[in-house]
């Protein structure tokens, strides 16, 4: 018997497949075509039958030929060449009787590649070793062949035909790379919208989205809107899911139609599809955005579609619905307490879903219930996992912001279990909690001593090192401890743990001056002469030279208004409007939060995509960015600049629709209300710009071409208020800077500042990109 993938095993297939009895018998053929598949699936190298597998797909059996498919596209990488024997007869089968055939053929044809596919693509099991990996382009010449089978296949009676033929343009148009799209082909895409069979016209918005992906996808205007609206009940789950997305696009002309829209998919919000129902939210959202009460109504509907998904045996789905819960509660607190039973961990739950549980747990704490919720998060304190064992605590510290009495008593009793992580976990939440709520700090204090002989990673010695030095008046040993850190600094791994042992214990030496001099001098001696770290030694000296300026200047340093010591454990937790997020729902940017997933998308090209929305989440504080004071800017400007220095973040609108005339008409219309120049070194890439504003909702309405001197953009936001910025960007070939002009259609100050600091943030990055 010849060895399984030997060279033996491979000329008795090639035999086989040669042989002319075996040809005119349809069974021993196939099983032959079969056995070659099989060996392909083992991770055989198989591409040497090529000719022969090629020959085997002009039969009329059906199923021989899905299976000389799935060789062919798979080999086609090793066989380039010989590749374009199969063309021919995908060709001839582009006009067979059947309908599987002539979609097969045309699924085949626009998928052959000459490089990037494995030799066993698709296959289970490992690669055998001579099984490369070769550069991914398509096969040469293969858009030639295409173009006529892909226009007779949407125009082809059979609904399976006409689905391929519309993905198969979308491919067609890829291999084209910056060639001008076919003007006619994009129309004919846009005429099968209103195809009989739904899944063509889903295929349609695909396609179109693709291929006018530089153009800014697909446009939905009123007929087309209205006519998807009333397709809806012929579409599938998915189907219905893409349907809404895109119809986030467009905006209703009038308020009659508004409601009339909204009427259309009232009965999608109780659908048995979770896609479904989060995207007919996002969209209730978004066109509801001047009506709160609407919002708020369908945030309340949503409920009992989101409780059964937090229950999903899909993990995936649960960690995405309970994610979305933490969003809504930040427009409705207590929107769920009545169902707070639902957000218990299972012990069979992975650690992220408890996590998040945990989170919600916390929000949807009240009088009625907090003495079952602080039940169960006491349980969870002793949980194997470390993670989950500190967040509980965390949860607890959070829900003791409120219910101070009772959380504290419970961190008190945790810290009888003597075990490090908890020990160091509930000395964090204390030190959060002595600065949040000071009327718990007397219970904090008493709780300390003994905590100093469990305590090993660095967060906890900084947390207890803290409060032995802010509130060490109040704990009659904290002298004693902090004299026991000093004795082993030298010892001491973490220079984190060294700086805070320095500001406390001289705060400490404010308090209580007989009994910490002479510690305090020895310390500030090691971290001055012998501390190796630079961080440490400089801020010893500073001690040091402070001290010598007298004590009553040290005081009013230390004793200044003070930072939050806290490491963000209790975040903030105030009421945010829909607006802020209604297009943030149904979205990544819901699951990784904003400022990760504004991180994520800056890294590749973004489309004008409705799921790439940067926003931040519920834990993470706005980020205010302000302008450099480097940046030349006009001197009429700088006061204007100067005004508000700690505005907000900037919140835009995604996908504002600005025509060109449009803007040119109002920017006309407009004064100048900022100028400034930004320094620019080399030419302009106009691509990575549009990339780059698209993450920050900034719309691009003309660009010169790469190159083109001089260089100018013109560029349009709107911001959630109704503000409408409009820009010009202007590069000169001498010039070594980017002149920018912004007018604005309403005199708002801190809405100015803040977009020109987020646009200035995006050029700077993009300047340093390219530099």
């Amino acid at each position: 018997m010849p060895y399984l993938g030997g060279e033996e095993a491979q000329r008795e297939l090639r035999r086989a497949l040669s042989n002319p009895h075996v040809q005119a018998d349809p069974a021993r053929y196939r099983g032959a075509v079969l056995r070659v598949i099989r060996l392909m699936a083992q991770g055989v190298d198989v591409s040497g039958l090529f000719p022969e597998m090629v020959k085997a797909g002009a039969v009329p059996d059906v199923v021989q030929k899905k299976l000389v498919s799935f060789y062919v596209r798979s080999q086609a990488p090793r066989q380039p060449q010989l590749a374009l024997l199969a063309v021919n007869s995908l060709r001839k089968d582009c006009a067979h009787p059947s309908p599987a055939v002539r979609g097969l053929a045309l699924r085949t044809m626009c998928g052959l590649r000459c490089g990037g596919a494995r030799g066993t693509a698709g296959c289970p099991r490992p690669r055998c070793p001579a099984d490369v990996r070769l550069p991914s382009r398509r096969m040469p010449g293969i858009q030639e062949y295409l173009q006529q089978p892909l226009v007779s296949g949407l125009r082809d009676k059979a609904s399976y035909v006409r689905r391929v033929a519309v993905l198969g343009c979308a491919k067609m148009v890829k291999l084209q790379g910056d060639c001008e799209v076919d003007g006619a082909l994009v129309n004919e895409l846009y005429s099968l919208l209103r195809d009989q069979d739904p899944i063509v016209v889903v295929n349609c918005l695909r396609a179109l989205e693709e291929i006018l992906k530089k153009e800014g996808g697909v446009v939905i205007n009123k007929p087309i809107a209205h006519h998807l609206l009333n397709r809806m009940p012929d579409l599938d789950q998915w189907g219905q899911s893409e349907v809404l997305t895109f119809l986030l696009r467009y905006k209703p002309r009038s308020e009659d139609e508004l409601f009339d829209i909204l009427n259309l998919l009232d009965g999608y919000l109780k659908s048995s599809s979770p896609s479904v129902v989060m995207a007919a939210t996002k969209l209730f959202l978004v066109l509801a955005r001047e009506y709160p009460d609407v919002q708020t109504d369908v945030l309340v509907r949503v409920k009992g579609p989101l409780l059964s998904v937090c229950t999903s045996e899909s993990r995936e789905l649960c960690f995405t619905a309970l994610c979305h819960v933490r969003q809504i509660l930040r427009t409705l607190p207590g929107h769920f307490s009545s169902h707070y039973k639902k957000f218990f961990c299972s012990y069979s739950e992975p650690h992220y879903i408890k996590c998040q549980k945990m989170e919600v747990l916390c929000e949807l704490v009240n009088d009625e219930n907090v003495q079952q919720v602080l039940e169960e998060l006491k349980g969870y304190c002793t949980d194997v996992s470390v993670e989950l064992a500190q967040g509980a605590i965390f949860a607890i510290a959070n829900i003791a912001r409120t219910y101070t009495e009772q959380c504290v008593g419970i961190l008190t009793e945790l810290l009888g279990l003597q075990q490090e992580h908890i020990t160091s976990a509930v000395v964090r939440a204390f030190r959060d909690l002595a600065w949040l709520c000071p009327q718990c700090t007397d219970a904090v204090c008493q709780a300390l001593p003994g905590c100093e002989d469990t305590i090993q990673d660095s967060e906890g010695k900084q947390a207890l090192v803290w409060l032995l030095g802010t509130h060490g008046e109040k704990i009659p040993n904290a002298p004693y401890v902090l004299e026991d850190f000093v004795e082993n600094v030298k010892s001491e791994t973490f220079p984190a743990v060294k700086m805070e042992l320095l500001t406390a214990l001289l705060r400490l030496f404010l308090a209580r001056p007989a009994e910490c001099q002479d510690m305090l001098g020895r310390l500030l001696y090691y971290c001055i002469e012998e501390e190796q770290d630079m961080a440490v030694r400089d801020r010893g000296l500073f001690y040091y030279r402070l001290l010598q300026s007298g004590v009553e200047e040290v005081k009013r340093v230390l004793c200044s208004p003070k930072s939050d010591p806290s490491l963000g454990l209790l975040g903030d937790q105030s009421k945010q409007p829909v607006n802020a997020w209604a297009w943030e729902f149904n979205t990544l940017a819901t699951v990784y939060g904003r400022e990760r997933w504004a991180l994520a998308t800056a890294q590749q090209p973004v489309e004008p995509s409705y799921s790439c929305s940067p926003y931040a989440d519920s834990r993470n504080r706005d980020t205010v960015l302000e302008v450099h004071p480097g940046t030349p800017v006009s001197e009429g400007n700088k006061e204007l600049l100067k005004a508000h220095p700690d505005a907000g973040s900037l919140s835009l609108i995604p996908n504002v629709s600005l025509t060109a005339e449009q803007f040119e008409k109002t920017w006309l219309s407009l004064d100048t209300s900022c100028q400034l120049s930004l320094p620019w070194c080399g030419l302009v890439h106009a691509d990575t710009i549009q990339t780059a504003l698209r993450v920050v909702h900034i719309q691009t309405i003309a660009m010169s071409k790469a190159g083109a001197q001089p260089w100018k953009a013109y560029l349009s936001a709107q911001h959630d208020s109704g503000c409408l910025f409009l820009t010009e960007l202007l590069h000169e070939a001498a010039d070594s800077e980017l002149q920018i002009s912004v007018k604005q259609n309403e005199a708002k100050p801190e809405a100015l500042q803040s977009f020109i600091s987020t646009l200035r943030t995006v050029l700077e990055a993009v300047a340093g990109l390219e530099s």
